[in-house]
């Protein structure tokens, strides 16, 4: 008698994460089953997992949506492990449109878990529910959280600290034996397998392609696409990190905008040779540490030099033909 080999769920399915993940569980030989909001788009997503040159055969999938219930008991029945990498990510005047579906999603994510039997949920939250608020020198680590109340706390990160809260107080309060994990990544980039620019995939785009002329001046870490789906895997197989919350980040100093186009431009020649040499206008950004030893440590997180991120950003987009060159002038 053969043991059966259980399904691992993955939320949000199309993603730029999502699709990494993915690949990397159906690699590991994993059956995987992922969330869509609409089954339409299950051809999109075994298209990006056969670009990482892995087997689809094992992917499966459900639809459902973080702001309706139907879908959901389905998408978790039979399943030990959660990946809850689905967040909205508009960006809205309105911040109740993001903040809702992150926070209802999570629940519904973490309340179904807990009535399949699930072991353990990852959660996909973000630096930005850790180092949004003012500190007097931005030293930042997993003891710090992005207080909701901030003044004028853009949508974004309001919606990944409320969802995060949201989402430990469930636990605390009424999870029984679920456990949490969360991943906290700081700016995403690398080599992606989706077939569309998305995300901060469009920063790139826009200084390659000669249409960002300047870049705001903002300092912010970057993790790798491929690291943060590793620190996803770690932070479901390690028994140690129930309860934790992981910064993933590469190492060395946090880096601007500016930094991310003169890379490009040293590194890459004439692909790079439109990237912007300006920053807007404004004040300089004050100096931003954010920590990653507990991900090395607890994790054995080893996370890629921030110089090969970005090449390997701008290839993958270059090799996927989503670079619309076009002149200045």
């Amino acid at each position: 008698m053969t043991s059966r080999t259980p399904t691992i769920l993955v939320t949000g399915g199309t993603g730029y994460l999502a699709t990494r993940l993915l690949a990397d569980l159906l690699a590991s030989g994993a059956a995987v089953r992922a969330t869509v909001r609409s089954l339409d788009r299950a051809d999109e997503v075994r298209d990006a997992v056969r670009r990482a040159g892995v087997d689809d055969g094992g992917l499966s999938f459900v639809a459902a949506s973080l702001t309706e219930d139907e879908g959901w008991a389905d998408a978790l029945a039979g399943i030990e492990e959660v990946h809850h990498t689905a967040s909205p990510m508009i960006q809205t005047a309105v911040p109740e449109e993001v903040v809702v579906p992150a926070r209802d999603g999570a629940l519904r994510v973490l309340r179904g878990a807990r009535d399949a039997g699930a072991r353990r949920v990852v959660l996909t939250s973000s630096f930005a529910a850790v180092g949004y608020s003012p500190k007097p020198v931005r030293d930042y680590d997993e003891s710090d959280w992005t207080d909701p109340a901030t003044p004028g706390l853009p949508a974004y990160p309001l919606s990944k600290a409320v969802a995060e809260r949201a989402a430990w107080d469930f636990i605390e309060r009424e999870g029984g034996d679920l456990e949490l994990v969360a991943v906290n990544p700081t700016w995403i980039a690398g080599p992606t397998l989706t077939a569309s620019a998305r995300s901060s995939l469009a920063v790139f785009t826009g200084m390659l392609d000669g249409t960002m002329t300047a870049v705001p001046r903002q300092r912010f870490g970057m993790a790798d696409v491929r690291d943060v789906s590793a620190a996803h895997l770690a932070a479901m197989s390690t028994p140690s990190a129930a309860g934790n919350r992981y910064l993933v980040l590469a190492d060395g100093p946090t880096m601007t905008f500016l930094d991310v186009a003169n890379v490009l431009r040293e590194q890459l020649g004439d692909l790079a040779a439109q990237a912007p040499t300006e920053e807007l206008p404004g004040d300089e950004p004050a100096p931003l540490v954010i920590h990653n030893e507990r991900a090395k440590r607890e994790l054995g997180l080893r996370p890629r030099p921030a110089v090969e991120t970005i090449v390997e950003t701008a290839e993958s987009l270059r090799d996927l033909g989503l670079l619309a060159h076009r002149q200045r002038g």
